[in-house]
């Protein structure tokens, strides 16, 4: 991810929020933290974490938990050297309730492309199965001809 650098254009940071979901859809916290500078700070929910070993930590603990996990992002808009994304993404628990995460994300980038801040808020809605909307094959990345988010709801 990190050979996409600043300044953004519609095109780069298209490119950007797209390697970032493929590389979260991959369920690899050593490959998704290496697209973070080495002291990267994050807000995520109510949990701060720095550096990339606590990056690969924390995303060790949630693949554990959040089951099937199927993630979409969306551009929402970009400046120089910032992105700000919407996503969704669904999982289940160990008990089988599915879940649909609805957030947004506040990206900001060396000038090597690598994200030195993330702030991250997310609601969960509980699920039926039949109510899932991400059904490509996991982990690995989002088909290209799959939508994405398809609505805000």
């Amino acid at each position: 991810m990190s050979a996409i650098r600043p300044p953004f254009n519609l095109e780069t940071a298209t490119a950007k929020v797209r390697a970032a979901e493929d590389a979260w859809n991959s369920r690899d916290p050593h490959r998704v933290s290496l697209a973070y500078t080495q002291d990267s700070q994050w807000r995520n929910r109510d949990q701060f974490v720095r550096g990339r070993e606590q990056i690969q930590a924390f995303l060790t603990g949630k693949w554990e938990k959040e089951l099937d996990y199927r993630l979409t992002k969306s551009l929402w808009s970009f400046s120089e050297n910032r992105i700000a994304v919407r996503f969704q993404y669904e999982y289940h628990n160990a008990d089988g309730q599915w879940f649909r995460a609805y957030g947004n994300e506040l990206w900001e980038f060396d000038e090597e492309g690598l994200m030195r801040r993330r702030e991250a808020s997310i609601n969960d809605v509980a699920i039926e199965e039949h109510q899932r909307r991400f059904h490509w094959s996991a982990p690995g990345p989002r088909p290209p001809a799959d939508e994405g988010i398809p609505s805000v709801a």
